[in-house]
C-alpha cells in the first residue's frame, strides 16, 4: 500500500494539501492518506473529494517511527522529526519505507511524504 502522510496547520486549505501532495508524489498514485488523529478532521474533506481512505494515526504510533527529516518545529509540537513522514510510515504498515521525504506546500501550511508498506 502506498500512503501519503500529511502534517498541517489548523487553517490549512484544500489547495495547500493538493500542492504538498503534488510535490511529494510526482507521478505516483496513492492508495490512502494519513495524518495524526487530532488533525484528521482537517484532512477529511480532501480525502473524500479524492475518494481515498483516511487513516488517523495515533500519537504513539507516529512517535514510534524513525523519520529522515528532523524538524525542530515538529519535534517540539508532536515529538517526531516529521509528522508527514511518521504518519505515512505508520499507516503504510509492516516493512514501510519512504518513497518521498517531506515536501512542503508553497504556502508552508502543509507537509506531505509518501511511504510504501505491507499495510
Amino acid at each position: 500500500m502506498i500512503v501519503a502522510g500529511f502534517g498541517c496547520r489548523a487553517d490549512a486549505t484544500e489547495a495547500s494539501f493538493a500542492d504538498a501532495l503534488a510535490a511529494a508524489r510526482g507521478d505516483m498514485s496513492v492508495d490512502a492518506v494519513a495524518t495524526v488523529q487530532d488533525k484528521s478532521p482537517i484532512l477529511a474533506d480532501f480525502a473524500k473529494m479524492r475518494d481515498l481512505p483516511l487513516i488517523a494515526v495515533s500519537q504513539s504510533d507516529m512517535e514510534a517511527q524513525t523519520t529522515t527529516t528532523l524538524s525542530d518545529t515538529s519535534l517540539a509540537a508532536k515529538n517526531t522529526g516529521s509528522v508527514a513522514e511518521a504518519c505515512a510510515l505508520a499507516a503504510a504498515g509492516r516493512n514501510a519505507r519512504l518513497l518521498a521525504t517531506r515536501q512542503v506546500s508553497q504556502d508552508r501550511m502543509v507537509t506531505c511524504a509518501i511511504a510504501q508498506g505491507d499495510g
